[in-house]
């Protein structure tokens, strides 16, 4: 079968991080380090395995990162190569092992991608684990697979980006009727979103800003909105489209990413804006929480000035090395920095339950309220293509771009 698959070579990934910036076509060449493969179709390890036939996978940031060279390389010991890429997954089930309860084939299922002890057949968990923190596991170079994170960097599990890859029984969640393909491939990210926000335990009464109006920033506002909460929703949008959908989904004020977003920004919270000999401009008020859906150097900058004293900023986007950041307004206001990173267990309404389980219950209440994120479509074999537009979503008005196997 043929999958898109990234092989690990320092001299193409070096060529990569250096040239592609002037030459974005590098990304997708023959000398990238992305390939469309012909591999064998996988087979169940164990019986607590399940063959998954994929049907919809998004392109996420991180892989689209590790496709240009532009991400961190923190992680890079923490995957095996070479891996097949996609994380974000809606499929049925093609095989089921024997230890695998509950479940029949064809059965539609979404995953919970991130291989933690359970996955990776380790007793007793590590702390991390029993803590219901399985995205921080301290394991994920061991056990029964390879290094990996995800599936989707691990070369063993295999990934979305495939027409079948293998997943734990502790890693599928069936999906509802209720909920499309379309929807359902959603999922991933909006737990992402759905665990930064229920991390943040937002106040009623408190002011919110949204930095970036992609797929994480949007469905941060669809959280928000999704577990009852009324906080007042601002979002820095980049795009005309994004400002539309970020309205539609329950944003408030909406500003434009610009040389007004400054003025404009006092002008909505009350800030004072002080303008000192050089740099940006220091304020004195601003936001309660900040969500930094992007992480640039740029925007953990602004997310620092624009969250008030005693404020807290969660960067859910990834930030890799960001560079030129002024860190004296995290010490003057005593402001809370931390990560929203994947998924795990939460703690919501009194009850401990998985992010994905959660994300799920909340999904079929908005229906197809989502549906809108959901842009281009391709086809396997035009993965160029198909990375090259989700590289420029925002300039050709669309949200999150896709892989369609069904066909």
């Amino acid at each position: 079968m043929q999958a898109v698959q990234y092989i690990k070579s320092v001299p193409r990934y070096l060529m990569i991080r250096l040239l592609g910036k002037h030459w974005q076509s590098l990304y997708t060449s023959g000398a990238s380090c992305i390939r469309l493969a012909e591999i064998d179709e996988p087979q169940l390890p164990t019986p607590d395995w399940v063959k998954i036939k994929t049907r919809l996978s998004g392109i996420c940031g991180s892989d689209l990162a590790t496709i240009t060279a532009k991400g961190s390389p923190y992680f890079s010991p923490f995957t095996s190569t070479p891996f097949v890429l996609g994380h974000e997954v809606v499929g049925e089930t093609a095989e089921i092992g024997e230890r695998v309860e509950g479940y029949t084939t064809g059965d539609r299922i979404v995953i919970e991608p991130v291989l933690s002890c359970e996955i990776r057949g380790i007793e007793p968990s590590c702390y991390q684990c029993r803590q219901g923190h399985f995205a921080n596991c301290e394991n994920i170079t061991k056990g029964n697979i390879s290094a990996g994170i995800q599936t989707g960097y691990c070369r063993d599990t295999g990934g979305g980006w495939s027409p079948y890859f293998l997943a734990h029984k502790n890693q599928i969640h069936r999906v509802p009727d209720s909920l499309s393909d379309e929807i359902a491939v959603l999922l991933e990210p909006f737990a992402c979103a759905l665990h930064g926000v229920l991390k943040a335990n937002l106040k009623d009464t408190e002011q919110v800003l949204i930095i970036g109006a992609g797929t994480v920033g949007l469905l941060t506002i669809a959280a928000i909105r999704a577990i009852g909460k009324q906080n007042r929703i601002l979002i820095v949008a980049k795009y005309p489209h994004q400002r539309q959908l970020a309205g539609e989904l329950g944003a408030d004020e909406i500003l434009a990413s610009d040389k007004s977003l400054y003025a404009n920004f006092c002008g909505l919270t009350g800030a004072e804006s002080y303008q000192p000999e050089l740099g940006k401009p220091v304020l004195l008020g601003g936001v309660d929480v900040t969500f930094d859906c992007v992480a640039s150097a740029t925007t953990i900058d602004d997310a620092l000035r624009f969250t008030r004293a005693q404020g807290r900023v969660l960067l859910v986007g990834m930030p890799a090395i960001p560079k030129n950041i002024d860190w004296t307004s995290v010490w003057y206001k005593e402001l809370q920095v931390s990560g929203a990173y994947t998924y795990g267990v939460e703690n919501y309404a009194g009850e401990e339950i998985r992010t994905f389980t959660l994300g799920i219950r909340l999904l079929e209440q908005m229906r197809d309220k989502l549906l809108p994120l959901i842009g281009n479509r391709f086809s396997l074999k035009e993965y160029r293509q198909a990375i090259q537009a989700a590289m420029s979503t925002g300039k050709f008005g669309a949200v999150k771009t896709i892989f369609d196997l069904r066909a």
